[in-house]
């Protein structure tokens, strides 16, 4: 059998405070990471969760430990060749249209002008926007930016998708849209995705496993199977098994607020 697609390896992130104190924002993380595999990371608010794929991302560095792609070290090199990133907020270009913003990201990467704008003509069909190509940021609803940022990470054909609470600025009823058309997508493209999250029952929806994070400093106090066939839809969240695991994460979760002695948010 193959090897994991990401292999993370006693991965440790610390910075240092005013006082010159070492602060430690998650520690130790062991993960591995299959082929098309869509891993959710749940936890208290500040548990690491963001840092973790900033360092996986190669956005900043890690303090300790290994990241391993395909089973070659690439700890210290240019991960953003391999991922694409989706960010919390849109982080569109206001003066680019939507089809100059999923082109952005082909710029920088030797492709054929025409070639380029073919891909992110494709992509944008596939999340729904053929007809607002030339639309600005400002004339789409934020569940429609969303959709060009999703464009923008996939058309640069990323070994692994990095979701950073994608969907968390987005009122309920967008957010609920915005997930089934993530199951779309991830079905016809089967992206191996690291998801971040607050919000177990985004997690169960969307994913084939659920890591929780403890408090911090971040480290995987637990992880759990859905055993919840695909294709999926929001009525599985009357589901007894749908029911039963959120619980469960929920009890997991809540055990490391108490014992962080704050508060969580999800």
């Amino acid at each position: 059998m193959a090897g994991p697609v990401l292999e993370l390896k006693n991965l440790s992130k610390e910075i240092r405070t005013r006082g010159n104190e070492p602060f430690r924002i998650f520690s130790s993380i062991d993960l591995s990471i299959r082929e098309g595999e869509f891993v959710s990371i749940v936890g208290p608010s500040g548990c690491g969760k963001t840092t973790l794929l900033r360092v996986i991302n190669g956005l900043i560095a890690p303090s300790s430990g290994q990241i391993f792609l395909d089973g070659k070290d690439q700890t210290r090199l240019d991960k953003e060749l391999h991922m694409g990133f989706v960010f919390q907020g849109a982080s569109l270009l206001p003066w680019r249209t939507s089809l100059k913003n999923v082109l952005l990201g082909l710029e920088g990467r030797a492709k054929d002008a025409k070639e380029a704008e073919k891909i992110a003509r494709a992509y944008l069909e596939l999340v729904g926007l053929s007809g607002f190509e030339d639309h600005y940021p400002h004339e789409l609803s934020g569940g429609m930016q969303q959709r060009v940022n999703l464009a923008r990470a996939l058309a640069v054909e990323p070994r692994i998708l990095l979701m950073d609470e994608p969907f968390a600025a987005l009122d309920a009823q967008t957010r609920s849209f915005m997930q089934l058309e993530l199951l779309r997508i991830w079905s016809q493209k089967r992206k191996t995705v690291l998801f971040v999250t607050h919000m177990i029952s985004e997690a169960i929806l969307l994913s084939d496993r659920i890591i929780v994070f403890s408090h911090r400093p971040g480290q995987v106090k637990s992880e759990f199977t859905v055993a919840i066939e695909r294709p999926r839809n929001m009525e599985i969240k009357s589901d007894k098994r749908f029911l039963e695991l959120e619980n469960v994460v929920w009890k997991q979760i809540e055990e490391e607020v108490k014992a962080s002695g704050g508060f969580t948010r999800l």
